[in-house]
Order: structure tokens, then sequence, then C-alpha cells
């Protein structure tokens, strides 16, 4: 779903909240999440906007149904009422990165990218693998350093340094320009519509569940076994398990110190009452002894359910795939 945005050469599109937050997590509520979402792909707003306030007056604090709402209002043009709907979002449930990214959509929409900014740098300490987020928070300081050129050139049209680098950031925001602003899908599809678009596998996929021997010689199934070990033990609260699968080489997000990143999961993981990971869409490729696994994940823990894409890169250490890169959306 595209919103044409000023400036911006690919437009904004209004985050998923992770792919619309674990439609395959919470089967109970599916039809109602996705009745909603049909009308608004429909452009049956008014409809859409009657269902999910009809849903939200029995559970007022559904995160999955509240940010739908959000995007109901963004698309009818209710943008204070969107932003409102966000920001308590980001009240309730701090922990989620895409309220904060679609914040950001709606003040940049109005060309307050100082907001917008402090948006992005929100969602990006909430989740520093946010891949999507860190994108646009390079497209919303190119914006701003655009205004302060401007701003420059008005001031002292003499300095013939600035209009060079003006014209360079404004070519980079042409529709034939290759950055844009952009964060999820707005509505939750098939596997292909996640937060960023997903990168083809550089070698053939080999399909969860698959007993490929071929596949399963050059790696590919010993990486997918990997993957399914580290969902497993996070799923179980395995600590030992679960930081294992992650190797000496393994760069913390938002450069943590190893130390500081394993506490700060262990202290998210261990407090949780329960938690399951699941895995969809798993699709691997090796080329020698690294290993990309790229699928959705639909997380679950206590009340909170999200599901978006993820892509790991493992290196083979003796005998063991490890993991040493970790991104959301990508």
């Amino acid at each position: 779903m595209h919103h044409a945005r000023p400036f911006f050469s690919r437009p904004f599109q209004l985050a998923a909240l992770a792919a619309a937050l674990a439609f395959s997590a919470l089967p109970a509520h599916a039809d109602e999440y996705g009745d909603v979402n049909a009308l608004l792909k429909a452009g049956k707003l008014q409809e859409a906007t009657a269902k999910a306030d009809q849903y939200l007056a029995g559970k007022p604090r559904d995160p999955q149904m509240r940010f739908l709402k959000g995007v109901i209002q963004s698309e009818a043009g209710r943008t204070s009422e969107a932003i409102g709907t966000f920001t308590k979002l980001t009240e309730d449930f701090p922990e989620l990165p895409e309220p904060y990214n679609n914040l950001a959509v709606l003040y940049a929409g109005q060309s307050q990218f100082d907001k917008a900014r402090a948006a992005l740098e929100m969602a990006i300490r909430t989740n520093p693998s946010y891949a999507t987020a860190h994108e646009n928070l390079g497209d919303v300081y190119a914006k701003l350093a655009s205004q302060a050129y401007s701003k420059a050139l008005q001031l002292d049209g003499s300095n013939t340094a600035v209009q060079p680098k003006l014209n360079l950031i404004r070519d980079l925001f042409t529709p034939k320009g290759k950055p844009g602003t952009k964060t999820a899908a707005a509505t939750p599809a098939p596997a292909t519509a996640t937060p960023v678009p997903a990168q083809g596998a550089t070698a053939a996929p080999l399909p969860a569940g698959s007993d490929n021997s071929a596949a399963a010689s050059d790696g590919n199934g010993e990486v997918e076994a990997a993957v399914r070990a580290w969902a497993a033990a996070w799923s179980a609260k395995d600590m030992n398990g679960y930081l294992t699968a992650y190797g000496k080489d393994f760069a913390p997000p938002g450069g943590q110190s190893r130390k500081a990143w394993e506490e700060e999961r262990r202290s998210r993981i261990v407090g949780k009452s329960t938690i399951s990971v699941k895995i969809d869409k798993l699709q691997v490729s090796v080329q020698g002894n690294t290993a990309t696994a790229r699928f959705n994940q639909d997380y679950k823990a206590d009340a909170l359910a999200v599901s978006g894409r993820k892509t790991l890169t493992l290196n083979k250490v003796g005998d063991r795939w490890v993991i040493v890169k970790e991104v959301t959306g990508g």
C-alpha cells in the first residue's frame, strides 16, 4: 500500500507492526483481523473502522487491532487521530518498534522531520537490528540536510559549495533515484509481503521440512537444524542453548558489548511467563562456511504476539553453525 509523500522517491508505506502482529500466532482472532484488513485493502474505510471499533469495544488493549485502526485513520487522512493511536501504542507497548516507525511516516508527511527523526531513533533503540528504521533514518537525515543547505544558500547565495551538495541530495530522491524511506507492508499477506522486500536466497532455497539429500549434503540441512534449535531454545527459555547459538564473532546490535547484550537478552527472555517462537518459510543459502537463513518469525510472549521477517547469517565453526549476524525485517 503506497502513500505518495513529497520529496521521497520511494513513498512511505504504513508499517504493519511486523507483518500485522502474528496473525498465524493468534488463530482465534485471525478472522477479525483478516476482515478488517480486507476492508482496508478494498478502500472501505468506514466499514473497516466500524469493525475495528466493534472488536476493540471488547478488547480495548489489543495491539493488533489498535495498530490496524491507526492504519485506517492514516488512509482516511485523519492524521492527528492516527498519530494519537500510534503514540498510545508506543506508551502501552514500548518494546515494539513499528509504531515509532509509523509515527515517523506521519510526521514526515507533515514535514516535521525532527519529530520523525526522534521517532525513528526510538524504533532503533527498541530494536537495534530493525533495518527498515535505519534506512528511514538515513532518509530523514538527508531531508534535514537539504533544509539546512537551502537555508545556508538563502543566507549566503555567493557560497558556491552549497548548491552542488543540495543538488546531490535532491537527485537521490528523484523518481530515478535509488534511496527512499519505507517501512513494512500495510497488510498481513504472503511471506513476500514483509517489512522490507524479501531478498531471494543466492542459491536454491530448501523449503522447511524438505528431505532433499543433495541440499542437506551441502550444509542446508545442517543450517536449518541450527536455526530451528535456536528457536526451540528461545521458546524453552534455555539461555545456555540460546546464547551458545551465537558465535564469538557475533556483533550485538547498537554497538553493545557482548556482555551487555547477553544480560539484556537474559532479562527479556527469563522474565516472560511463556515464549513461543515459530519459524515459517525458511530459506537457506550456503556458500562455503557462510550461510544465510531467511524466514518468517512468529513470536509470542505472554499477551504479546509479533510476526515479521528475519535474516540470520551463520558461520561454520568446527562442526557447528553459529549466528554471526541478525537482522529484523530483511
